[in-house]
């Protein structure tokens, strides 16, 4: 198939706006992205400072380590990093230049400013607004759906930007991506010219690549992925491509959610989508000789699949993010071993059938397990597709064929998951103390 050039434009540009590099997990960092921008047009250092924002930013800044920041974790550090030094021309790499003495007058910030967090109840998803005052001046600032996707923009009363969007709707700031189904993005795989994909995935497979090279250092969250090498290397579990692209696949993680300050080339918003979309078929290419042709283009595959999943799951949600993101690395690993378009959809069809039930609790260490588990099912169920096993249509939440389970995966998450999504944050923000795990 030779796609127009009409659809490999608006391919082209899904994946320009999904794969965007960041520095730390994106929800704390859209709130520092946020407050930057309010307080460059402040003019000045706040006294006060609100953040409003919906449920699932909270659950994902809740536990997770705000990279350049010594350590510390929360919305208040978050917001403070990016009122002191934050450069929202840097997008997701906003806080990206802070250094140690940015630190001290963050530290002092936080004590001197009044912060309130309030959890605004919206059925926005992604929904962040910060309100920055000093004196009489004040500055509000807006995002919803996307993490750099500002929607308002208020100072001292004055309506200086006004960009509605739905909110029913979080893909309306987005190019549309009704075309995209799993034979478009198999046939483009195979087809499209390999010189409008490469700058982009070899920066895909640089960034997170040094991201997973750190994270195998041993000094960053649970460790999963230089546990899996240990296990290996004791004999334990035996060394194979499955082993060793789990392990990769979750040292990146180990990294990231420990607030190693590397960035990585994230898809649909999210750094653990877009390394477990990559850093597996990275490693598995290594292993088994495939060419830098083929790596590409199993690259190509597995983030636009994830960003098609994606898109039917919700931006944020309860549904962990990086199933969908293995099920697209479990497509790209049946395409790599040579099957067909059939066996491709069998395998993404198993890989969903199999983990559709892992939650996402927000943003923590335990993320790098949950990517090692979803990339020992995307093999588990690109072999069995191999084998022509896959899961029956009508089985469960398992459709008649790819793009049904798909579309079922989809009402799974918005619908199916909301109340869960509420029971997580009750159960997460009822602590009183976080727990050391020294």
């Amino acid at each position: 198939m030779n796609a127009d050039k009409q659809t490999v434009d608006t391919i082209l540009s899904i994946l320009n706006e999904e794969i965007v590099p960041a520095e730390g997990c994106t929800e704390p960092i859209a709130i520092a992205y946020v407050a930057a921008k309010a307080r460059e047009l402040l003019g000045d250092i706040p006294d006060s400072a609100k953040i409003f924002a919906s449920g699932n930013i909270i659950k994902n800044v809740k536990s997770v380590v705000v990279p350049n920041s010594g350590g510390m974790v929360g919305v208040e550090v978050a917001t403070g990093m990016g009122i002191i030094a934050g450069k929202v021309e840097k997008g997701l790499m906003v806080i990206s230049d802070v250094d140690e003495a940015d630190m001290v007058e963050v530290r002092k910030l936080l004590a001197s400013c009044r912060f309130e967090m309030i959890h605004e109840k919206t059925n926005v998803k992604l929904y962040i607004r910060i309100e920055l005052t000093n004196g009489n001046n004040s500055v509000i600032v807006e995002i919803k759906h996307l993490h750099t996707n500002i929607t308002k923009i208020v100072k001292n009363g004055e309506v200086l930007v006004d960009r509605p969007c739905s909110d029913s709707d979080f893909n309306s700031a987005l190019t549309d991506r009704k075309l995209l189904t799993i034979e478009l993005i198999y046939n483009l795989a195979k087809s499209i010219d390999l010189e409008l994909i490469t700058p982009l995935f070899n920066k895909v497979i640089k960034l997170n690549s040094k991201i997973a090279n750190e994270g195998l250092k041993e000094i960053y969250g649970v460790n999963i992925g230089s546990c899996i090498v240990k296990n290996i290397e004791q004999g334990i579990y035996g060394d194979d491509v499955r082993n060793r692209c789990a392990s990769y696949a979750a040292a990146g993680s180990d990294a990231r959610m420990s607030g190693c300050p590397l960035p990585v080339m994230t898809t649909s918003g999210s750094g653990n989508q877009g390394m477990t979309a990559s850093l597996a078929i990275v490693k598995c290419c290594e292993l088994q000789g495939y060419s830098y042709e083929e790596l590409i283009r199993a690259l190509f595959f597995s983030h636009l699949a994830c960003i098609h999943i994606k898109t039917n799951v919700g931006r944020l949600s309860a549904y962990c993010g990086a199933m969908c993101a293995s099920a697209g690395a479990s497509g790209a690993i049946a395409f790599l071993i040579g099957g067909n378009l059939q066996t491709v959809e069998s395998a993404i069809i198993n890989t969903l059938g199999n983990i559709s039930g892992v939650i996402c609790d927000g943003a923590k260490a335990s993320c790098a397990m949950k990517i090692a588990t979803g990339i020992y099912a995307a093999f588990d169920s690109a072999t069995l597709a191999y084998h022509h096993k896959v899961l029956h249509g009508g089985d469960g939440i398992v459709g008649s064929n790819v793009e049904e389970t798909i579309r079922n995966i989809g009402k799974l998450a918005q619908a199916g998951m909301q109340q869960t999504d509420e029971v997580i944050l009750e159960i997460m923000t009822e602590r009183k103390t976080d727990v050391d795990h020294g």
